[in-house]
């Protein structure tokens, strides 16, 4: 999509990273190397076989699928071009290797640093004394501290009714047994380093449905 990236018995590989602000980084081979970036920005992967007298073609591969490369790209230097940069690169495994060699590699993980991102769905009214759930979804480097609120205060937690569920991608409350005071605007807020970020949710609490029978003799 937004990609634009040899057996020899002494040589060896290293990798050149460009990117923008302007900045050179170099690999020695056979390790994996992490490089630290961020959405938005355009990085590109230079890998360059040393050490060797003839023509070394490489591949490149993202995570466990080989790259597609042109000709004049294989030989003895190759490239991979990220641009733009996006959150969803983030861990994302780009490794060069010598095509008659794979054991000869190098390998740079992607480290995105950005804000929290976060999506949510407003649920369903839900009948009195129902079960009910909010699902915050929250996308996050460094991992975002979370908290929930109500009506814009602290949300405070009864033992019994209360459940929370946290993981590096979803934030949940349960509320057991609703009732009418759950009425109102819950919010889940994001903190990081990098910045905060809320999402407003709005619960309505319904009348209990009665239900009659009719029973003629």
């Amino acid at each position: 999509r937004r990609w634009a990236v040899t057996y020899c018995t002494s040589c060896s590989l290293r990798i050149v990273t460009r990117g923008a602000p302007q900045s050179v980084l170099q690999y020695n081979n056979l390790a994996n190397h992490t490089l630290l970036t961020e959405p938005g920005l355009v990085q590109s992967l230079w890998c360059v076989v040393w050490n060797t007298s003839h023509g070394e073609e490489l591949l490149w591969l993202r995570g466990d699928r080989t790259m597609g490369l042109k000709e004049g790209n294989k030989v003895n230097t190759s490239n991979v071009c990220i641009s733009p940069v996006m959150e969803n690169d983030n861990g994302v495994t780009f490794t060069c290797k010598l095509t008659q060699d794979p054991a000869t590699h190098i390998s740079v993980i992607l480290n995105i640093t950005f804000p929290p991102l976060l999506s949510v769905e407003d649920p369903h009214p839900v009948e009195e004394n129902s079960d009910v759930t909010l699902s915050c979804h929250v996308n996050a480097n460094p991992q975002a501290q979370m908290a929930w609120y109500k009506d814009n205060s602290n949300l405070t937690l009864e033992k019994d009714r209360h459940q929370v569920y946290q993981s590096s991608v979803v934030f949940r409350l349960t509320i057991k047994g609703t009732q009418k005071s759950d009425n109102g605007m819950y919010t889940c807020w994001a903190t990081s380093p990098l910045g905060a970020r809320r999402k407003d949710f709005y619960l309505t609490v319904t009348d209990k449905k009665t239900i009659f029978f009719l029973w003629k003799p």
